[in-house]
């Protein structure tokens, strides 16, 4: 996969963006891991925290005009975070010892910062930090410039002098009493030092000689800062017209620092700095559900808030992050992360050439619905990264074939002859449409592709005809793109051959992989021409007052679906109760993608998530949703089980067929429309394996079931234990122990004669080889 493509998917997961609280701040104090350590009572650690993004703690926490406040998400729902009294709380209450100043290797270069207030003093300690030799010019006696203009009562005058005497432990000089302009001019600095900083304050009245806009005022750069002189930045008062803004004047010198630090090494001024001073951040966090909460008020006003009373104004703090996806999504929770990590996690297993490939269980586990498309504020899908990681990972031969074994099988299984049929409507040479009810209906309930053809030929003129067999989803979803695109060339071979009539279908991935892959092939949902031909009169047992309808997750985008579905229901008398997630939003059944395949612990999880989403039955037009939530114990009925009167109290609890009876349907589906629809013999073939008659108590049916075996495959084992005598003796209980591998899967089975057939007592499978040439 390309690395572009990778970047692109990356860019669009906004998880690890930061939240507007530290986006609209100058400086971008971390104010998220700020309120998590306050609201745990950790003072210091936020203290800590607060101090890494401003050099004046003290004098900042008193005086910041704090336009993170005005941005907290939490004023959505309530008052926003008292952020600033926070702050100041911090900083008063903690016990973190001062701030260890590292006295760096100095440098030759030196520069000229003219102005000792809050501009001035935050780029002459950047410049210091870093090893740069700094002078600072003061036209007062003292430093802090229009800090001491704010009343001793807000800002203390002890903390002014205590927090700028760290300028002098970082070996910064300081010219007091000395007017740039008046005692020295711009030029004797330009010529003395290697740049110069301008933080002069708002009252100067001193351009300098150097360039103004037209407004009169110094005409600065906003990214780089720099003036229409080189080597000469500016910024703090003098740059803006606005009012004062302390933690602005903070961010100006900061950020001329880095630009002056840039100019001395002679790179670029202007690369990489999009996100300097505020901006707009692209996190989303959503406030539904949220309830709204007054801000703490601090029992003393003077004093600011108590320990415990800043715990609970922090507590507050919603901690935002986006995970609107992981929100829905059981596949995204499971894994314990987000997309963007997920999507390193997977490019480097596509770049992997030697190891284990530990990610091939996240790429297949997904569902591929896409439900994470629709919340993610920025469109992410991480169904089509899974799938087409799959696609390389097969391509490459590192995607195990054992892990979408069984599904490729059974999509083989329906499209062999036992279970393929095209025809036209008996008495017809031609179709105006032809009834495609997928592999899926065929399988768990095939007396409704009875029925719904039956419907078919009586209603829809022009002829209908029938073709069985599976749309190819198990080879498309799983990577084996060869495979999927040779069986589709099959299907429309066989449509050009019945005349390319309109294709009717009753699966929705059937809807979706014909719509993507055979644009030429006109389609409709079965549930359209019921709507159109009108429901079939049945006199039944009476149907459910209540249901909950689930849309399968392939019917996504088929918003003329959802409706005419909900028009039927109603129209055979039930009330509909709209689940949480439906329409665009439902969610997967843990059929799709093969999830319950290569993921069988998150595809139950996925199945009880959804089934506990409402107390009412529910109602599926998908068979596999259907059977999927019945399994688990919900009470749920097929579309077809209403139209055709099946809601008697047996119908939506009874559990769909296992997966051999589903193979068994199929044949027996085609053979019976054969017999009785077409009026033509069916010559049945059997290999010599399916006349071995088997004896499988439930519970071992069970095991069978959860471990994906077929009854054939037992068949298999046993028929060549027999036929080759390679088999065990279990000598505590006299039964044999024999193994077979047909394809991809070692099957083992626990088995003992009887006169008529063989009685099974265990079965299980592995993905190992076994070497009959190795002798214990």
């Amino acid at each position: 996969m390309e690395h572009k493509r990778i970047v692109e998917l990356e860019e669009k997961c906004i998880q690890e963006q930061p939240p507007a609280c530290v986006t609209a701040c100058p400086v971008h104090v971390d104010v998220r891991s700020f309120m998590a350590e306050m609201k745990s009572g950790r003072f210091a650690e936020a203290f800590r925290i607060y101090r890494n993004s401003v050099p004046f703690p003290g004098i900042i926490s008193h005086i910041c005009d704090h336009p993170c406040q005005i941005a907290c998400k939490r004023g959505k729902v309530g008052d926003p975070i008292s952020i600033a009294a926070l702050e100041k709380a911090c900083v008063q209450m903690s016990l973190a010892p001062p701030a260890s100043i590292n006295i760096p290797a100095k440098k030759d270069q030196l520069i000229a910062v003219v102005g000792g207030g809050l501009s001035g003093l935050a780029a002459a300690f950047e410049l210091a930090r870093k090893g740069y030799g700094v002078v600072v010019f003061e036209a007062t006696d003292r430093l802090g410039g229009s800090l001491w203009e704010i009343p001793a009562e807000i800002l203390p005058r002890k903390i002014i002098n205590e927090e700028t005497a760290l300028l002098e432990q970082l070996g910064v000089e300081f010219r007091f009493n000395t007017a740039v302009g008046q005692a020295v001019s711009l030029t004797d600095l330009c010529d003395k030092f290697d740049a110069v900083y301008l933080g002069t304050g708002k009252n100067t009245r001193v351009t300098f000689g150097l360039q103004l806009d037209q407004e009169g005022r110094l005409q600065v750069d906003p990214v780089t800062f720099g003036t229409s002189l080189a080597g000469v930045f500016a910024g703090g008062s003098i740059r803006t017209c606005s009012g004062y803004s302390p933690i602005g004047s903070l961010s100006d010198g900061r950020r001329a620092a880095t630009s002056i630090i840039r100019f001395l090494q002679n790179v670029s001024l202007t690369a990489v700095r999009e996100n300097e001073g505020p901006y707009q951040t692209r996190l989303f966090t959503s406030t539904e559900g949220i309830e709204p909460l007054p801000a703490v008020v601090p029992s003393n006003p003077v004093q600011g808030y108590t320990r415990e009373e800043a715990i609970m104004e922090a507590g507050r703090c919603l901690q935002c992050q986006c995970l609107e996806c992981v929100k829905v999504c059981k596949y995204l929770d499971h894994f314990k992360g987000y997309p963007k990590k997920y999507i390193r996690q997977i490019n480097h297993n596509l770049k992997m050439i030697m190891g284990h490939h530990d990610a091939n269980i996240l790429i297949n586990s997904c569902s591929l619905c896409g439900l994470c498309q629709e919340v993610c504020p920025e469109g992410l899908h991480m169904g089509e990264l899974c799938w087409e990681a799959r696609i390389e990972m097969f391509k490459k031969g590192k995607m195990p074939p054992s892990a979408h074994d069984f599904p490729i099988r059974d999509m083989a299984f329906s499209n062999s002859e036992q279970c393929v049929l095209t025809r036209h409507q008996p008495g017809h040479k031609s179709s105006s449409h032809i009834f495609f009810p997928g592999c899926q209906l065929s399988a768990s309930a095939p007396e409704h592709v009875e029925r719904a053809y039956a419907y078919l030929t009586e209603r829809v003129p022009g002829g209908v005809g029938l073709m069985l067999r599976c749309c190819g989803a198990p080879a498309e979803w799983s990577g084996r793109t060869e495979l999927f695109l040779a069986g589709l060339q099959e299907i429309k071979d066989q449509w050009q051959e019945m005349g390319r009539p309109r294709l009717i279908l009753a699966c929705s991935t059937c809807y979706q992989m014909f719509k993507k892959y055979l644009p030429d092939v006109e389609i409709i949902f079965l549930w359209e021409l019921y709507d159109q031909y009108g429901l079939p009169i049945v006199n039944s047992a009476k149907r459910p007052a209540l249901v909950a309808v689930h849309d399968a997750c392939t019917a996504r985008h088929e918003g003329h679906i959802h409706e005419i579905v909900r028009k039927i229901v109603h129209q055979v008398g039930c009330e509909i109760e709209e689940l949480p997630t439906s329409r665009n939003k439902t969610e997967c059944c843990g059929f799709g993608g093969l999830m319950q395949f290569a993921n069988r612990g998150l595809a139950e999880d996925v199945v009880r998530r959804r089934i506990n989403e409402s107390p009412a039955d529910y109602v599926a037009y998908c068979a596999i949703c259907r059977d999927n939530f019945a399994a688990k114990g919900k009470r749920t009925y097929h579309l077809l089980d209403l139209i055709y009167g099946e809601a008697d109290a047996t119908a939506p609890a009874k559990r769909g067929p296992g997966y051999s009876q589903r193979r068994e349907n199929r044949v027996r589906l085609k053979n019976k429309m054969i017999k009785e629809i077409w009026g033509d013999q069916v010559a049945e073939e059997r290999g010599s394996f399916e006349t071995i008659k088997l004896f499988i108590p439930a519970p071992v049916n069970e095991v069978m079931e959860d471990r994906l075996i077929l009854v054939e495959d037992v068949q298999k084992v046993v028929e060549y234990a027999e036929r080759t005598g390679n088999k065990l003796l279990i000598r505590n209980n006299g039964h044999y122990l024999a193994y077979y591998r047909p394809v991809n899967v070692t099957y083992w089975v626990e088995y003992l004669p009887r006169d008529d057939g063989f009685m099974i007592y265990n079965t299980y499978s592995h993905r190992m080889e076994i070497n009959e040439g190795v002798k214990e």
